[in-house]
């Protein structure tokens, strides 16, 4: 039990090691980095509060992350450092939407964490990938590349093998991991098209969509959280705890924001798959824990094609635009067929 609990503390060492990526591989993004530290950060902070602290309320934590990120966000406010929001074609409707969609994502995650172990979670998140991919099929008539569908494939086979030693669910946690896979594909698809092709600043979008994802979730906690919040023990320590998990988690949306403007959704997942790997490999090298030859095989699996999907990334951007060659049209006639081949995503792969 001792060495259960001792786990999220020795962990954290592994930040360390994530340092010195981005310093090495120039292919990924330095939000990505920034991204995978605070994500690597706030599972271990999450599977503190929800099982050390004892803290057994998910959906109310997460409204404190989003009331402790719009109480940060309107100091900024108050200091006019909030990007203001831009003049774009987004309706009321949509942010309405992202909102909702913002709520069942990270709160369903944090039940999720509650009811399921972290390996179970991230068998889970291997279902965000095909659905991220039909969507933006359908939406879009975004299509990916062969050889990307490979490296995905190869990498979810990977994730998959490296979870199946840590599978402990119930049978409601399993129902609530289903349902959050639709919400969570179609949450990192908005964030990513609104900055994309609405000109929306990570910073203004949360703003904006933070009061609607507060509203909601204070509709969803009486029917996923038990009762007795009232009753936790809030002394220092736990509340500490509580609310550096709400800092991190403002960072995490911001960075993770960020993210998603500058790649794609697929991306993002592929990023947070790459923490798995991470978590499992150093913990084997630093801490010798002995996850089983078939969970480190499954990590290299994984790495392997991520490693492939960035070639191919790589690759992609190296190709010259078949845009260049209509650089003789009319200037009008130009903007209108870019401002087409960015609604549709045109040629773009992920």
């Amino acid at each position: 039990m001792l060495a259960k609990e001792e786990k999220p503390w020795r962990t954290c060492v592994l930040l360390c090691l994530t340092n010195s990526i981005h310093l090495k591989v120039q292919s990924v993004n330095s939000n990505e980095v920034v991204a995978l530290l605070l994500l690597l950060h706030l599972t271990l902070w999450l599977q503190l509060v929800l099982k050390n602290v004892g803290f057994q309320f998910p959906v109310f934590l997460t409204f404190i992350h989003y009331a402790v990120s719009w109480a940060l966000m309107a100091i900024l406010n108050s200091f006019s450092l909030l990007p203001a929001s831009p003049p774009s074609k987004s309706t009321p409707l949509s942010l309405f939407t992202l909102g909702i969609v913002m709520s069942l994502s990270t709160g369903l995650a944090n039940v999720s964490l509650k009811y399921n172990s972290v390996g179970f979670y991230q068998m889970a998140k291997i279902a965000v990938t095909p659905s991220i991919v039909l969507a933006e099929f359908i939406w879009y008539k975004k299509k990916v590349t062969f050889s990307k569908v490979i490296a995905l494939t190869v990498v979810s086979i990977g994730v998959a093998i490296a979870t199946v030693t840590d599978l402990q669910f119930s049978l409601f946690g399993a129902c609530v991991a289903l349902a959050w896979i639709i919400p969570s594909a179609v949450n990192k698809i908005l964030w990513s098209n609104m900055q994309q092709q609405e000109n929306w600043t990570a910073l203004s979008l949360m703003w904006k969509t933070t009061p609607i994802t507060l509203l909601f979730l204070v509709s969803m906690i009486p029917f996923l959280d038990p009762p007795g919040v009232l009753a936790f023990h809030w002394s220092f320590n736990n509340t500490s705890a509580i609310l550096m998990s709400a800092f991190l988690g403002f960072l995490l949306q911001w960075s993770g924001a960020l993210a998603l403007g500058a790649t794609s959704a697929i991306s993002h997942v592929v990023l947070g798959q790459f923490k798995t790997c991470v978590l499992f490999l150093g913990s084997y090298y630093l801490f010798g824990s002995n996850p089983g030859t078939t969970s480190i095989c499954g990590a290299f699996v994984a790495i392997g094609g991520m490693s492939f999907f960035t070639y191919l990334n790589l690759h992609a951007k190296q190709q010259p635009s078949p845009l260049k060659v209509s650089s003789s049209l009319p200037k009008s006639k130009l903007s209108e067929s870019n401002g087409e081949n960015r609604d549709g995503f045109g040629a773009e792969s992920v």
